[in-house]
């Protein structure tokens, strides 16, 4: 049976990509990338040799035709996206066209950008007595979201709320968030993470907007809301001498 391998090449720095991301791109024939979301110098790890097909005009009818010739062509073919494909990546949509042809897929994940931004901050997004849950989530834009999944309602839950796909609907995400969270609380607006050109910078809630407006940040922007951000010293269970658990007995 055919194979396609789809790769996530994570938030942008080519250190950042998995050891078995950069194989399938080193031994690529074909690479299917999205260029206008990937690094450059991440596709430059395939082979000179190697066909490169830039997917950032093209629609799905246009991609799986593509994906599907160079398979049965028996072509080793690289799906290439940002970040990870299992998010906001037309991953099921891909895999059920190319199932569809009679080829199997191969999932590669990726690091995603909350992580990054995360790690970028030195920050645990879920700290014990404060904060257990990080949401995944974008705000409605033009193609909503299921009514149950609503930022009125994920916002209420008071988590560390990572939001994708939403620096261009900014006023009015802030404007629902500040029903929910304190004007105070911190919010990490970062643009490119992990690129060259990253800009990362932690400011309160009410300032969200307008932040995101200075400097002009209308894609590839993530925000992270969350008390964990302005959390102090914390002290967790897990390596407290007074919890026992499988590997360790108390003191």
């Amino acid at each position: 049976m055919s194979r396609i391998s789809i790769v996530g090449a994570g938030p942008g720095a080519t250190d950042l990509l998995t050891l078995r991301a950069a194989e399938h791109l080193k031994q690529a024939e074909v690479l299917v990338w999205t260029d206008s979301l990937v690094s450059p110098d991440i596709a430059a790890l395939a082979p000179e040799s190697c066909e490169r097909i830039r997917t950032s005009s093209m629609t799905l009818e246009e991609v799986l035709p593509l994906l599907v010739n160079r398979a049965q062509a028996g072509k080793r073919v690289v799906r290439l996206h940002d970040g990870d494909p299992c998010l906001y990546g037309a991953l099921s949509e891909q895999i059920c066209g190319l199932a569809d042809a009679g080829i199997e897929v191969e999932v590669v994940p990726g690091l995603s950008a909350y992580q990054a931004t995360a790690a970028a901050l030195k920050a645990e997004l879920t700290i014990p007595g404060l904060v257990q849950t990080i949401v995944l989530s974008r705000a409605g834009g033009r193609t909503g979201v299921p009514e149950r999944e609503n930022l009125q309602h994920l916002a209420s839950l008071g988590a560390s709320l990572c939001l994708y796909l939403s620096a261009r609907h900014v006023e009015e995400v802030q404007a629902t968030l500040l029903q929910h969270y304190s004007a105070e609380t911190p919010v990490a607006i970062g643009y490119r993470v992990s690129w060259p050109d990253q800009w990362l910078s932690v400011v309160p809630l009410k300032q969200m907007a307008t932040t995101s407006r200075e400097h002009e940040l209308i894609r590839t922007t993530l925000y992270v809301v969350s008390p964990a951000l302005a959390a102090g010293r914390q002290r967790s269970k897990l390596y407290s001498p007074s919890h026992k658990h499988l590997f360790r007995q108390k003191g």
